[in-house]
């Protein structure tokens, strides 16, 4: 767990220093960037004979959706959000990997629009206060794109992996990364002004953090955590980033909020994330138990 505990801690500092570091940069270079030095890690690494033609280009385009748009999303969600804001509402991603596990299977579970329903009322008690500032919900909806593209990635990929028993994730995680700056690649030589494009030495080095030890290195410490923990570990860890880079961003980047809010939606919210593991349990157990397997 102690792999997991660092690469939390990893990944709670991002928000702010995106947020306080490189407010003002180009979100569409800064997705580009981050990808690409991403993927430089991953290279050495990919084995382009471990998986057919198809599966690749499959790949490819679902890591497209799972890290380009949702990195650009993501990034340029900061114009409109607080750090810890942001951090917040990324909380949904479990709650549309459930959903979008329903529609594949074509079958609505009531108890799973619930909860997010619950995370829903959670996080708008938590930014209650904020709700009137000024492009408070184009923020809102495009992490809403981010977790959406994110979510629908995750479910995909495994079900493509599902297929490759035998290949590491390691050895393909490069294909998908391909495919994020492929989509970030253009979307900059398409809105990035190049030619005013200037950047500080700590710009440069928050970005290098971000590509490569977030993104890059902590993906490969992540993996190897999840390996060795429990199932409920698993999923504890997986949301842990959102309190810490809550209190990161308040304690550390100098953010405010109302604190009473913060704790009372945020307990909704957990409630809302403990209903929704308890229905994934289920539904993993009822799918192995009908030899399935999740999409």
């Amino acid at each position: 767990m102690l792999y997991l505990l660092f690469v939390s801690i990893l990944w709670a500092f991002s928000f702010g220093l995106i947020k306080g570091v490189l407010t003002g940069i180009d979100p569409f270079f800064v997705s580009f960037l981050r990808i690409l030095l991403s993927l430089l890690v991953f290279l050495p690494f990919l084995k382009k004979k471990q998986v057919d033609r198809k599966t690749t280009w499959q790949l490819f385009f679902i890591g497209m959706l799972q890290y380009g748009l949702m990195y650009i999303a993501y990034i340029y969600s900061f114009n409109f959000l607080k750090a810890y804001e942001v951090a917040l509402f990324t909380i949904f991603t479990p709650l549309y990997v459930a959903l979008w596990y329903d529609i594949t299977r074509k079958k609505i579970s009531w108890l799973n629009i619930l909860t997010a329903i619950l995370a829903i009322l959670g996080t708008a008690i938590v930014v209650w206060q904020d709700i009137e500032r000024s492009n408070f919900w184009m923020g809102f909806l495009i992490m809403q794109i981010s977790n959406i593209a994110f979510a629908i990635g995750q479910v995909q990929y495994k079900r493509i992996m599902q297929k490759q028993p035998a290949v590491r994730d390691a050895h393909v995680f490069g294909f998908l990364y391909m495919g994020g700056v492929a989509l970030t690649l253009l979307s900059s030589l398409i809105f990035t002004d190049w030619a005013n494009l200037t950047l500080s030495n700590t710009q440069w080095l928050t970005l290098l953090y971000l590509g490569v030890v977030a993104s890059g290195v902590g993906f490969f410490i992540w993996n190897v955590g999840a390996r060795k923990a429990s199932v409920g570990a698993l999923a504890i860890f997986n949301n842990l980033k959102i309190p810490l880079a809550t209190a990161v961003s308040l304690l550390f980047f100098g953010e405010s909020t109302d604190w009473r809010s913060l704790l009372l939606g945020g307990l909704i919210v957990l409630i809302s994330l403990f209903i929704n593991e308890i229905l994934r349990r289920k539904q993993t157990m009822r799918l192995s138990t009908n030899e399935q397997t999740f999409p």
